[in-house]
């Protein structure tokens, strides 16, 4: 999963979380924020009180009356002015019952004892707790309306910055590692990014990048010159040892001896050639420009190594469209690689088994060569090895694949095909060459 995914993910899990914890939490808070703005409301209710006795005394309420007591209309609130002993002083506010007209009612009290005119006097002023629960219901859904709405402009916000944020890294990915294939032929920028870890990691990528180009180009140029300055002394060994076989004195036992260092040294000589073939393919020595019918060249193949063929009784059938041709590549190169792949499947076969080659577009337009055989197969654990030049699985026994798989693996990546091979041991195997749908014509 992608990083801005998984970043996506959590912001808006995170974002859900904080949603339902408030859903739950909310009706408790509403309910305390209203009795805080009821306390507050009845503090300054009462100061309203005190600043009238003050101005007015307490005549203004009382009226000659020992006690006061009013109340509206619905009786959602009342004041009383009582007479008191001013046993307590302090303030307090509390949910109580209260009977008004023959009405018990709950409300929320504050009381109050003050001193004027030379008496003392409990103020109270209540307000129905029904009446400070009124709004909450509505108050509920408006916050939480305004608590949905922030949520979604924070996840907008938060995913376009993080966007933003990562885009730097999106493009160090497909800039360094997606679309850039090796060897790496274009020059390495450095991405632009005012984020510290960012340009470590995209200076790291362009070090270890070039480190590897100069170590592959050092390869490269290792096996070309070893394989041209292993040519010389080869042919002047081969020349030599033909010479001294054709001397009439040597018994029979020499001659045998050196046959067969005479085939050593052709075996030495083909290899020198194939990696010399190999360095010639990865330099791109070779130019793309023609064009190939794949059923003509599928027979040259079969005429090619028909003899082989005749030998171990092998069937060789293909099956592919005498119209269909592939454009931009090398003839020659192209003709090898089919060759090889033809020759590994004679070569592991079994007597009177079958070879095919055919071809078919897949998903995507693409085409896909395939040769298949009814030959040994090779183990799974020797599949990852094929294409290496003489490597082999540690658990594998005899020989490697030596250098015709290596050949063909230069030859499709130089093309920019794709090879697969799918392989069942002891029944056959299949490899399957992918081409480009803009490569293929009908």
């Amino acid at each position: 999963m992608k990083l801005l995914t998984k970043l996506t993910l959590f912001i808006t899990f995170s974002k859900l979380l904080i949603v339902v914890l408030f859903v739950l939490l909310l009706p408790s808070l509403v309910k305390y924020v209203s009795f805080r703005y009821s306390n507050y409301y009845l503090v300054q209710q009462k100061k309203k009180v005190l600043d009238v006795v003050k101005q007015k005394s307490i005549d203004y309420y009382l009226q000659g009356d020992s006690a006061y007591g009013s109340y509206t209309m619905l009786k959602e609130e009342y004041i009383s002015i009582l007479p008191a002993d001013l046993t307590r002083v302090a303030d307090t506010i509390e949910t109580s019952q209260r009977i008004i007209e023959g009405d018990t009612l709950n409300y929320r009290v504050l009381t109050h004892q003050f001193h004027t005119a030379g008496a003392n006097y409990r103020l109270e002023i209540g307000k129905t707790t029904a009446t400070i629960g009124e709004y909450n219901l509505l108050l509920q859904r408006f916050t939480l309306f305004a608590l949905i709405v922030l949520i979604v402009l924070s996840i907008i916000i938060d995913l376009v910055y993080t966007n933003i944020l990562l885009r730097p890294l999106a493009k160090i990915v497909r800039t360094k590692l997606l679309h850039h294939k090796f060897p790496f032929k274009d020059p390495l920028e450095p991405v632009k990014t005012s984020t510290t870890d960012f340009r470590y990691l995209d200076s790291s990528l362009i070090s270890l990048m070039e480190q590897i180009h100069d170590t592959f180009y050092k390869e490269r140029e290792f096996t070309s010159n070893a394989s041209h300055e292993l040519m010389t002394p080869i042919s002047i060994l081969q020349t030599n040892m033909e010479n001294m076989m054709l001397d009439e004195q040597l018994s029979e036992a020499m001659l045998e001896s050196l046959a067969g260092m005479m085939k050593t040294v052709n075996r030495l000589k083909r290899i020198v050639h194939s990696l010399l073939y190999i360095s010639r393919i990865e330099n791109d020595q070779y130019a793309k420009n023609d064009t190939v019918s794949l059923q003509l060249l599928s027979g040259d193949v079969m005429e090619e190594l028909s003899a082989r063929m005749e030998v171990k009784s092998i069937q060789f059938t293909t099956n592919i469209s005498p119209t269909l041709q592939v454009t931009n590549v090398n003839h020659d190169l192209f003709f090898q690689m089919l060759y090889n792949l033809v020759n590994n499947a004679i070569r592991y076969n079994k007597e009177s088994g079958s070879i095919q080659v055919k071809g078919q577009f897949i998903a995507g337009g693409l085409y896909e060569l395939t040769v298949e055989d009814t030959g040994i197969g090779i183990r799974e654990e020797e599949l990852p090895y094929i294409f290496n030049r003489f490597k082999k699985s540690s658990n594998s026994e005899g020989e490697g694949y030596g250098l015709g798989l290596s050949i063909v693996k230069s030859i499709v990546v130089f093309h920019g095909f794709e090879i697969n091979v799918r392989s069942v041991f002891d029944v056959g195997t299949i490899f399957s060459i992918v081409i480009p749908a803009n490569m293929v014509n009908i």
